[in-house]
């Protein structure tokens, strides 16, 4: 017992010590976060229930973990939620949905066991009862992988066999008495509609839908949306896939709004990141109407997991996918989410925003005046939160996580110009991905630029107005020392920092 207690004392020193592990965005608490995709969130009984996937050193399989919490800041650790499975290589990503019984499901992308006269793989289902610590799959799969296709099987459609998913299931939903799961298409799409002569019905992105009386049988519907690309601007194109699907309402306030008719499906293509959908529905079929990114220069916003909670507020979770090579080997964990980022709809427009809940965090607050001149005064320049207002149509912003020596720093800024919020890391370390990162935003006629901006350690996220964002990683070379903080451009009329308290354990 002595060395297992001082082992795990070591252990959470070395992490506790690491510059670059965040402080308050949730970090996967030990094992190989890659993937580290979210998962299986679900809201109960004023509980918050959020899942991770992680790779586990002992099984070498794939688990999700599954955490708990009541302010969406600190988290209770539950026994996983799935583990290896007799003798298969664990799982995938899926989603998360509460029963009017107060029984919870988990839809998820199960993987084919060694013996493939058992099953193939496919979607599968685990379900719990309160207190939620305990996770039993249904006894049969829900949606079976054909022999030798990873994640597509093959259904019959008015006389014609047809490819579908099998794969990155979403939530599951309920309507009018029947059971939903959507599949994500990336394997289907790897399988049948890459090649310049695949047949147009494969290409791009989609998701096929199944239907259950019972949560046990299940049936193909069809596909849930088509995606018309024709005189469409930045819709997705024929490379990009739907994975990790996420299906739930939209509400028309940052709390407790009412129903919108509209609805958000958020997903990644693998290639170009996080993306959503918003639509109504036409009987069992979904409407895109307006399309939106949450990453445009690269992959590094990923994986996304929503729920709806008690206030009628729709929370995203991401991966945050650019993490350093060989991360877990040199520092002892790898895996970093977003902050929970509320979205709703409003002014025909996604709205988004931290949750309040961060607010708690906050302390030490210091406010810029005119004679601190093009410096920005912050009590911890690692791990921070910066919120300031500016007046006119004007280039303005700040500069992060500059260097002692001023060579290595990222800039966050409004272009009025390029008409985009931009955060620049190419000068932000030697490592990671460094790129200048451009999301496509515009003040309207006499709006102010609000800018709140959240730091923390290898993390750095932006919101401008709630109406636009940008989350990424960098690394400083000196980590520790890298705090200073600068303006960029047209000078703030009210410019507040604070410093935020950790909420990780370690």
């Amino acid at each position: 017992m002595k060395a297992e207690v001082l082992l795990t004392r070591s252990y959470r020193d070395r992490l506790l010590a690491d510059e670059y592990r965040p402080t308050y965005h949730f970090a996967i608490p030990d094992d190989l976060g890659i993937p580290g995709d979210s998962n299986g969130a679900f809201f109960a009984d004023g509980v918050y229930h959020l899942m991770y996937l992680y790779k586990n050193c002992e099984t070498e399989a794939f688990h999700w973990g599954h955490l708990s919490s009541i302010d969406l800041l600190h988290w209770r650790n539950h026994p996983d939620a799935l583990t290896q499975n007799e003798g298969d290589r664990g799982c995938f990503s899926g989603g998360g949905f509460v029963d009017d019984d107060g029984t919870a499901y988990i839809s998820f992308w199960k993987f084919g066991a060694v013996d493939k006269n058992k099953d193939n793989g496919g979607i599968a289902i685990a379900y719990s009862k309160p207190p939620y610590d305990v996770w039993e799959r249904m006894e049969k799969i829900a949606i079976e992988s054909t022999p030798d296709m990873w994640g597509v099987t093959k259904v019959e459609v008015n006389g014609e066999s047809v490819y579908v998913g099998s794969a990155d299931p979403s939530n599951i939903w309920k309507a009018n008495g029947k059971y939903y799961v959507q599949a994500g298409n990336g394997c289907v799409l790897g399988c049948f509609g890459r090649k310049p002569d695949s047949l147009p019905k494969y290409k791009g992105d989609y998701t096929d839908l199944f239907r259950s009386d019972d949560l046990k049988k299940w049936e193909y519907v069809g596909r849930f949306y088509e995606n018309n690309r024709k005189g469409v601007e930045d819709w997705p194109d024929e490379t990009e896939d739907d994975m990790c699907p996420s299906f739930l309402p939209l509400y028309d306030a940052e709390e407790n709004g009412a129903f919108t008719g509209k609805y958000l499906q958020i997903f990644i293509s693998h290639n170009k990141g996080c993306q959503y959908y918003i639509g109504g529905m036409d009987g069992e079929k979904f409407i895109p109407e307006q399309h939106g990114r949450m990453s445009w220069k690269d992959s590094a916003y990923f994986a996304p997991e929503a729920l709806v909670d008690g206030k009628n507020r729709q929370i995203v979770w991401t991966w945050l996918r650019d993490n350093l090579p060989n991360d877990f080997n040199r520092f002892g964990w790898s895996g970093v989410f977003g902050i929970p980022r509320n979205v709703w709809y409003e002014d025909g427009e996604l709205k988004q925003a931290p949750v309040s809940e961060i607010d708690h965090l906050q302390y030490g607050h210091i406010a810029y005046t005119s004679a601190d001149g093009d410096t920005v005064k912050v009590g911890d320049g690692t791990a921070c939160r910066i919120k300031g207002k500016w007046s006119g149509n004007k280039k303005a912003g700040v500069t992060v996580r500059i260097s002692p020596d001023g060579k290595e720093y990222t800039e966050i800024y409004y272009s009025p110009e390029e008409k985009k919020l931009v955060m620049d890391t190419t000068h932000s370390g030697k490592e990671g991905w460094r790129v200048r990162e451009e999301a496509p935003f515009e003040l309207r006629a006499g709006e102010k630029l609000s800018l709140d901006i959240l730091i923390d350690k290898s993390v750095i996220e932006v919101y401008a107005n709630k109406r636009q964002a940008i989350c990424r990683r960098v690394y400083p070379t000196d980590p520790k020392n890298s705090t200073g903080v600068k303006l960029i451009g047209n000078t703030p009329e009210m410019l507040d920092t604070y410093k935020m308290f950790p909420s990780n354990p370690y």
